[in-house]
């Protein structure tokens, strides 16, 4: 699978996070899903559990795959990891903006050199971040104004695909208009929020300029998932 800005398929931007405690049961969605679905999301809670197994997996069946570790370490162990992860043949593999500069430049260095690698997303500020819980660490910028600012880091370090919320997406793709944006803390009308802070349905987060949506609780948690995922589809297809 290759991550582009010219997306035609609804299945194409819809990505499903297997946010699941082990193999078999995300495995077991993905069967039921197949057919529907294009893309998997493998996370932490997942690949610790599971590890390369569930990726090499997802891979032999062709799907694609966001690997999201979130990796933020020194410059040089990030660069390994990516370099490792390299053999997976994961589509997709995150790293946190937070890390500064240096760490994001030796991770695009380090993709760089690879035949074939996946393609970076540098995470800007967590769904689950409000501003009080940003200033919790000690940022009193706006979560927008923040993002914004670590999302112009990554880039400047050579990676431009972006993790951010709905919120974001509208200024991100005026800001910087080359960008890639996947973006997480998507709730259909109705659907529980959950710990998310930031959030938006799918149609608004497209037409805010989102690329790729990652959807988890609402088709995992659902009580028939196919129909959850066939409605976020649905409403997808309708957005030009």
């Amino acid at each position: 699978m290759v991550l582009t800005r010219s997306v035609s398929s609804a299945a194409d931007k819809l990505i499903v996070a297997l946010d699941f405690p082990n193999a078999s049961q995300a495995l077991a969605l993905v069967d039921q899903l197949e057919g529907r679905c294009r893309w998997f999301k493998v996370g932490l809670e997942l690949y610790i559990s599971a590890g390369n197994h569930v990726v090499l997996e997802l891979k032999k069946r062709h799907f694609g795959v966001f690997l999201d570790l979130k990796l933020h370490d020194i410059p040089n162990t990030v660069a390994g990891a990516v370099r490792s992860v390299a053999g997976l043949g994961a589509d997709l593999l995150t790293v946190h903006a937070g890390g500064g500069p240096a760490m994001l430049a030796a991770a695009a260095e380090a993709a760089a050199g690879l035949p074939q690698a996946s393609r970076l997303l540098a995470v800007t500020v967590l769904t689950s971040m409000d501003a009080a819980q940003l200033a919790a660490t000690g940022i009193a910028a706006r979560p927008a104004d923040q993002a914004l600012r670590l999302a112009k880091v990554a880039h400047e370090s050579g990676i431009q695909g972006l993790v951010c919320s709905p919120e974001e997406a509208a200024q991100m793709r005026h800001e910087l208009p080359g960008s890639i944006l996947v973006t997480p803390g998507i709730r259909p009308v109705g659907a529980s929020v959950g710990d998310q802070k930031r959030v938006a349905t799918p149609a608004a987060a497209l037409s805010a300029g989102a690329d790729y949506l990652v959807v988890g609780r609402p088709i995992t948690l659902a009580k028939d998932p196919v129909l959850a995922a066939e409605a976020i589809l649905s409403e997808i297809a309708f957005v030009k």
